[in-house]
């Protein structure tokens, strides 16, 4: 692993058994991320795109290869230490945002924060800056159902960054948004890449693939590079 990497896999499988039946979701995937860097892992129905991301979101952990996350290797933790690993470098945004309705936009942020025991003076003022930061300063107040799919894409990611994570993993985070709010979650994810964050996208969608800086496929539980002239997003 270079002193760089954020993410490093090597050799990677994952092979789920039913009975006397065994599926090999993932095949070997070698993947290197850089710190800053922002990457596209796109795939169709049944590719494994699923299962790689449960296991960069160290949700599970490989049957065989090895992973190293911000330098920790995370390929043999248990379920308690992979949690804590997720709490501490990893922030999640969701396909259909995980928002709590009965809860405004800054508590819903403050939720992660809660959870690590952080002062309430302190969760405030954390979970204001998060919201400012993907322009949302003025909906601080306002519960989901009074705010767009987008604005509500907003705030989970918001939600991800308030606990200051080495990596944002969004899983599909456009498929719920109409086009207006895909553009305004593309734009913000290049802001957020802008200002160093490291950004892993997973999805299924050609048009938010192509906004990446690097843009791997995944067919059969193994990735292929794309092509230079595929990836033709606003950062090329």
């Amino acid at each position: 692993m270079t002193q760089m990497s954020m993410l490093s896999m090597s050799g990677v499988r994952k092979t789920y058994s039913t009975g006397v039946v065994e599926v090999e979701a993932l095949r070997g995937i070698d993947l290197e991320i850089e710190n800053g860097e922002y990457l596209a892992i796109m795939g169709p129905s049944g590719s494994g795109k699923s299962t790689l991301m449960h296991i960069i979101g160290c949700l599970d952990v490989p049957t065989a290869g090895s992973y190293r996350l911000d330098g920790t290797d995370v390929s043999k933790m248990s379920e308690k230490q992979l949690a804590e690993i997720r709490n501490q470098k990893i922030g999640f945004v969701f396909q259909q945002f995980n928002l709590l309705a009965s809860l405004t936009a800054l508590r819903n942020v403050e939720l992660p924060l809660v959870y690590a025991g952080v002062p309430a003076s302190e969760r405030k003022e954390r979970a204001m800056a998060a919201l400012a930061k993907v322009g949302l300063a003025q909906r601080v107040q306002h519960r989901p159902g009074e705010l767009s799919g987008g604005q509500q894409q907003r705030v989970s990611v918001a939600r991800a960054l308030v606990t200051d994570p080495a990596l944002i993993l969004a899983d599909e985070p456009t498929g719920a948004l109409d086009s207006h709010s895909t553009r305004e979650i593309l734009d913000l994810f290049q802001e957020l890449n802008d200002s160093g964050r490291t950004i892993v996208v997973i999805t299924h969608e050609a048009e938010v693939g192509e906004e990446a800086k690097h843009l791997v496929h995944i067919y059969d539980g193994l990735l292929r590079e794309a092509s230079p002239a595929a990836v033709t997003g606003a950062r090329r």
